[in-house]
C-alpha cells in the first residue's frame, strides 16, 4: 500500500514481532499498535562475507522461536523488518548493502518460507521516519521530511500525506549536491558536510587532532574552537541549503531531525532556523523539531508496516 499512512489504529489488536537491522545491532520485540516495545533486546548484528543475508535470517528465526517461548500467551501473526541499504519493498529484497555486504537478497521470500508467516519489509530509516508521522510528532503533518543524521544522512518524504518512495531511491538526502566548503569551487554532497561522521572527519583533518564524535566538536565549538565553529557552522549551512530545496519543491512544513546529530537540541536546531529563514522567499519556514521515538523508532515503524500488512491481507489486498 504505496499512498497513504496507514488505516487506523485498533489498540485491541494482537502485537507483532518486529526487527531493526542497523550496522552494530539488530533490535527486536514485540510492538503493540500503539508503539509500545515489549521485551525490546539488542542483538549483534552477524557478519558473514560469504552469506550475509542469510546470517540476519539466521538470527531472525532464533530470535523468533525465542520470543514464542518467553510470551506464549501473545501470538505473533506477522514479522515486520527493516533494513538498511537500498530495498525493494514491493519485492521484499535488500537490493544493495555497502555495509553488510548482501545485494539483490529475498529477505521476505526467505523469512515467510521459514517462518510460514507474512512479513512486512522495508528501510531502517523509512520505517522511522513513518513512525514518526503516524505515532511522533509529525502525526499531524501532511506534508514533512525525516531526516535521521548519524554516521550518514538519509530521510523519508510525505507530500499531502503519501510517502514519496521513487522505486525505493527516494530519501537519500544525503547525496544531494551543495556547495563545497571553506572556499573550495564546485559541489559537494550534503553527507561530506553534515553527518556526524563527516563532522569528525573534518574537524580531524583541520586540527590534526583525533575526536571520536561529533559531540566532541560541538563541545569545543561552544569553548570557542575555531576550527570546530568553522566545521559545526559548515554543517548547519550545507542542511539549510538542502531543506530550502525540499521546502520550495515539496512544499514541506515540517522537519523532523533523528538520528545521532539530533541530540545536539538548541545547538543545531537554533542556528538551522536561522540558517533556513535566510534561504527561503516565497515559502513560510518550516517547524523543525527533534525526533520524539528515540531509538526505537525504526523497530516501531517496522511494526506498524506489519500490521498494514495484516490488514491489507484481510481485506483481500497484496500491495502493502
Amino acid at each position: 500500500m504505496d499512498t497513504s499512512r496507514g488505516p487506523a489504529l485498533n489498540l485491541e489488536r494482537a502485537p507483532v514481532l518486529a526487527f531493526d537491522v542497523g550496522g552494530t545491532d539488530l533490535k527486536s520485540g514485540i510492538v503493540r499498535p500503539d508503539g509500545q516495545v515489549i521485551g525490546l533486546r539488542r542483538t549483534r548484528t552477524p557478519l558473514s562475507p560469504s552469506d550475509p543475508g542469510d546470517a540476519i535470517v539466521e538470527v531472525i528465526l532464533d530470535l523468533t522461536r525465542s520470543y514464542r517461548q518467553a510470551y506464549p500467551s501473545l501470538p505473533i501473526e506477522a514479522i515486520g523488518l527493516a533494513v538498511p541499504g537500498i530495498v525493494d519493498e514491493l519485492t521484499g529484497t535488500g537490493i544493495l548493502s555497502s555495509n553488510l555486504g548482501w545485494r539483490d537478497y529475498p529477505f521476505v521470500r526467505r523469512t515467510e518460507a521459514e517462518l510460514g508467516m507474512p512479513v512486512a519489509f522495508g528501510h531502517d530509516v523509512g520505517a522511522a521516519g513513518d513512525a514518526e508521522f503516524r505515532l511522533g510528532e509529525a502525526r499531524e503533518t501532511t506534508n514533512g521530511i525525516f531526516l535521521a543524521i548519524g554516521t550518514g544522512i538519509a530521510g523519508v518524504i510525505y507530500a499531502d500525506g503519501v510517502r514519496v518512495r521513487g522505486g525505493g531511491l527516494a530519501g537519500e538526502v544525503g547525496q544531494v549536491p551543495v556547495p563545497a566548503p571553506d572556499g573550495q569551487t564546485g559541489v559537494t554532497i550534503l553527507e561530506s558536510v553534515a553527518s556526524a561522521g563527516a563532522i569528525v572527519n573534518r574537524y580531524n583533518a583541520a586540527t590534526g587532532r583525533s575526536v571520536a564524535g561529533a559531540r566532541d566538536v560541538l563541545h569545543a565549538a561552544t569553548r570557542g574552537d575555531p576550527a570546530a565553529r568553522t566545521v559545526w557552522g559548515h554543517a548547519v549551512e550545507a542542511l539549510a541549503f538542502s531543506l530550502a530545496h525540499c521546502v520550495a519543491l515539496l512544499g514541506s512544513t515540517t522537519v523532523v531531525i533523528g538520528g545521532g546529530l539530533a541530540q545536539a537540541g538548541d545547538a543545531l536546531f537554533d542556528p538551522l532556523n536561522t540558517e533556513l529563514r535566510k534561504l527561503l522567499t516565497v515559502h513560510e519556514a518550516p517547524s523543525i523539531v527533534p525526533a520524539s521515538l528515540g531509538e526505537n523508532a525504526g523497530l516501531i515503524g517496522s511494526a506498524l508496516k506489519a500490521f498494514d500488512l495484516l490488514d491489507s491481507m484481510k481485506a483481500g489486498r497484496h500491495d502493502v
